[in-house]
């Protein structure tokens, strides 16, 4: 699985691509929300010649979502996230202007995922995890056979997700985190949905939250 990262708005959130051998790709969480942001993202996809089959969201906080529109009708893609997350994408609309985002409303999922499935990106295979807390409807995609996570903002280095916004909880986040991602090996790479990259090892000995 290849593997590209995008630093996007004023919350420098990261967006994902990811993409198999014969170049299908998975848009993940695009962040993008102006205009430069947008022409950098479409510009590697055309480079790199990527052919765009899935728009997907970890969950849907705003910085998670403000490219899903213009994505989703550029490369005609149907949005897939997990339904206990939809209260918290229809709710952006409402609050985004106060950090000056006109969203206008909300792309609405196509497709509902649900924990235990897998999702093919062509020849890739994603295992999605249920990791609420952060939000209500949280998941992770993990690709069993390089080692690496797409944990959205459930798990971040020496860090966990913020608990207290609207459908937040702090004890499930933790019982999830336990259950869904320390049991991979310690050698999972796990990409964030800010900062830096860590993995499951690193995160079992040293983050504060999980001791």
């Amino acid at each position: 699985m290849n593997l590209k990262k995008f630093v996007f708005n004023p919350f420098q959130e990261n967006t994902y691509l990811i993409w198999d051998e014969a170049k299908n790709c998975a848009i993940i969480d695009p962040g993008c929300s102006d205009k430069h942001e947008r022409e950098e993202l479409v510009a590697f996809i055309e480079q790199q010649d990527l052919k765009p089959i899935k728009l997907l969201n970890t969950h849907c906080h705003i910085d998670h979502v403000l490219g899903n529109r213009f994505l989703s009708e550029k490369y005609e893609l149907g949005l897939e996230m997990h339904k206990l997350d939809l209260p918290v994408l229809n709710s952006v609309p409402n609050y985004g202007k106060n950090f000056g985002f006109d969203t206008g409303e909300m792309v609405q999922p196509s497709v509902f995922l649900e924990e235990g499935e897998t999702i093919k990106v062509g020849s890739v295979e994603l295992e999605i995890l249920f990791v609420p807390g952060h939000s209500p409807g949280s998941i992770c995609f993990y690709h069993a056979p390089s080692k690496q996570v797409i944990a959205g903002d459930a798990l971040f280095y020496g860090s966990i997700g913020r608990t207290d916004l609207p459908g937040g909880n702090h004890a499930q986040l933790i019982k999830a985190i336990k259950t869904q991602l320390l049991t991979l090996p310690e050698d999972v790479q796990v990409h964030a949905g800010h900062g830096p990259s860590t993995n499951i090892g690193f995160e079992k000995k040293n983050n504060p939250f999980l001791q």
